[in-house]
């Protein structure tokens, strides 16, 4: 999912400490946040901004003024995502941005069929956000520090906020800048693949390349290599957890290698085949791609 600047965004969840700071720094960027959902404050205002008691009267709200929500951002605690979710559905939202950690698996399931009936996308869930520098981002991404997020035509799929927050920084250091920051969320199930995200970027005008990370666990970058593999824009890869032992759960959710797929070298391999260069590092990432674009 790539959220432009004429999007209109809803925080679900704005009046706590992170829905609140971060809704503020995603308004100071450029995001056009345009209120808020909280059930106990609706008819109040918080930063500024109106709170509504659901999504569903938010977008009523709005429709009698001839106003729409593009975007909502889930700042929900877990067990309340599902709800907080379908609401963003009922009320008509195609974008959905599930921030939170430790949903339950059958809620993110459930959540997704009800997404994919209504025609609507979902970055997460465990998503760091997405970021389009120069215009807006959603989430919790220093989008703000240009040492990391300085324009350019480098688009980023990551399954970690840190790590593909480490990779923009090295390309801007390459002399690089970033076209779109996808970031995709480390749980087992997700709404935006690795593959969903590839598509995406490779039709995006602005980006003229392409950062990859991944981690081991599931098979995401294997079922993204069939679509890389006929692909013009240039590719370069890290793989995070080459060193881990087989069958056991490291970090994310979805880090579990279980058999040959999913490992390192299972993902390595198919990538490679698709012409995708591995790097063994984060910043080889940079090095490659600002010899393939500035050379």
């Amino acid at each position: 999912m790539i959220v432009r600047r004429n999007e209109r965004v809803l925080i679900q969840g704005i009046t706590g400490k992170q829905g609140t700071f971060w809704a503020q720094q995603m308004r100071d960027y450029g995001t056009v946040v345009i209120g808020g959902v909280n059930p106990k404050k609706a008819g109040e205002t918080h930063l500024d901004l109106p709170v509504w008691g659901c999504a569903v009267d938010a977008a009523e709200s709005l429709r009698d003024m001839d106003d729409k929500i593009d975007v909502s951002i889930l700042f929900i605690p877990p067990m309340g995502v599902k709800a907080a979710a379908l609401d963003a559905i009922e009320a008509g939202i195609k974008k959905l941005v599930v921030l939170t950690e430790h949903v339950p698996v059958q809620d993110t399931m459930y959540v997704l069929a009800a997404a994919d009936d209504a025609g609507a996308q979902v970055l997460g869930p465990n998503t760091a956000g997405a970021v389009t520098p120069g215009e807006c981002f959603a989430g919790f991404m220093p989008a703000f520090n240009e040492r990391v997020f300085k324009p350019g035509n480098v688009g980023v799929v990551s399954r970690s906020g840190s790590l593909g927050t480490l990779v923009c920084l090295n390309l801007v250091q390459a002399g690089l800048g970033i076209s779109a920051f996808v970031g995709i969320g480390g749980d087992p199930i997700i709404g935006t693949t690795t593959a969903d995200a590839l598509r995406l970027l490779d039709q995006d005008e602005r980006t003229e390349a392409i950062a990859l990370v991944g981690e081991i666990g599931g098979t995401m970058e294997e079922d993204a290599a069939e679509y890389a593999a006929g692909m013009t824009k240039p590719i370069a890869a890290f793989i995070a957890g080459s060193a881990s032992p087989p069958g056991k759960k490291m970090g994310h959710a979805g880090a579990i290698v279980l058999g040959d797929r999913g490992s390192y070298a299972s993902k390595k391999a198919a990538l490679e085949d698709a012409k995708v260069e591995v790097m063994p590092t984060p910043a080889g990432i940079a090095r490659t791609l600002a010899y393939r674009i500035l050379a």
